[in-house]
């Protein structure tokens, strides 16, 4: 019943044309861009709250070109009524209407590296220890579990490296010339080597130190790195 519902509220979402005024507003603001590649990421309205982080709960596409913008903004929506988001909300005991799901469209990073930052250690909730992950090539590779990242453990304080984890990664993902996404093989001469180097893991935590000032709260932030700069994704 679940299944079949879900499928009938998708497909009406997935069917329906997008209001004219908000095309033009999609469109416009898409060639601000520059029309280039661009990842369409869907991030629910009660995202990351006190009760419930909805991560990898929604879709999301990487290199998404212009004639796919539209349709896969739509699926970003339909996708609120999977199954499995709606046996999310059910189980947290969501009100239906205080949930909706915004699309975020920016430019692509290509990373080289990427990875995510807990600004609170998640494991021992120790508020002074920040743990960073990083991979080689798309964050996607991480966030599906392919591989095993490295662990970098840093001390807000003193702005120390505490302990460095690393970790073999034969598979990483990158851009695909027909568009999306692939994967492919790391160089064996970089499969053994530490992601980041210590000046960027403390780079990268003085980075998400003031996001998470920013914000008052711990934060779970994911970045990107390509050639010499990093970018906060998410």
């Amino acid at each position: 019943s679940l299944e079949k519902h879900s499928e009938k509220i998708m497909g009406v979402i997935n069917s329906s044309d997008i209001p004219e005024e908000i095309t033009k507003e999609i469109l416009s603001a898409y060639a601000n861009l520059g029309k280039t590649p661009v990842a369409v990421r869907s991030s629910a309205t009660a995202e990351d709250s006190s009760t419930a982080s909805w991560a990898g709960e929604l879709e999301s596409y990487l290199y998404v070109k212009q004639t796919d913008l539209l349709d896969k903004i739509k699926l970003c929506w339909a996708s609120l009524y999977t199954p499995r988001a709606i046996v999310y909300r059910a189980k947290r005991d969501m009100k239906w209407k205080d949930i909706a799901v915004a699309v975020v469209v920016q430019k692509m990073v290509n990373s080289q590296t990427s990875g995510v930052c807990f600004t609170v250690n998640p494991v021992t909730r120790d508020e002074n220890e920040m743990v960073i992950e990083a991979v080689y090539g798309l964050g996607e590779a991480l966030v599906q579990g392919i591989v095993t990242p490295d662990r970098y453990n840093v001390d807000k304080k003193e702005n120390v490296i505490i302990d460095i984890i690393a970790h073999a990664q034969k598979k990483m993902y990158v851009q695909s010339r027909t568009g999306g996404t692939s994967e492919i093989d790391v160089p064996k001469n970089k499969q053994l080597n530490q992601k980041l180097t210590g000046k960027e893991i403390i780079e990268v935590s003085k980075m998400c130190e003031k996001i998470e000032k920013h914000f008052g709260s711990p934060q779970d932030i994911e970045w990107a790195y390509v050639k010499g700069k990093f970018y906060i994704t998410q």
